[in-house]
């Protein structure tokens, strides 16, 4: 398992891992951009900091499939 990681990550370095590398970025981008502003406007409410950072986290793992359901691999 660790070589299959290994072996990905370096073809991500090279630039050999993503078809389109730049939707990734954009989807990853709106991803925690969605994330930070949610965590933002959480924190601004008078509760304990665990839960804003507990439901951000969790709504930007809900989304990220969503966002990237036609990611495409080489």
């Amino acid at each position: 398992m660790l070589e299959i990681g290994w072996f990905s990550a370096k073809l991500f370095f090279k630039g050999k891992l993503l078809r389109n590398p730049m939707y990734f970025v954009q989807r990853t981008a709106i991803a925690t951009a969605v994330g930070s502003l949610l965590l933002v406007l959480f924190a601004q409410i008078d509760i304990p900091f665990y839960l804003p950072i507990t439901i951000s986290s969790l709504v930007t793992g809900l989304i990220m499939p969503f966002l990237l359901k036609d990611f495409k691999m080489k």
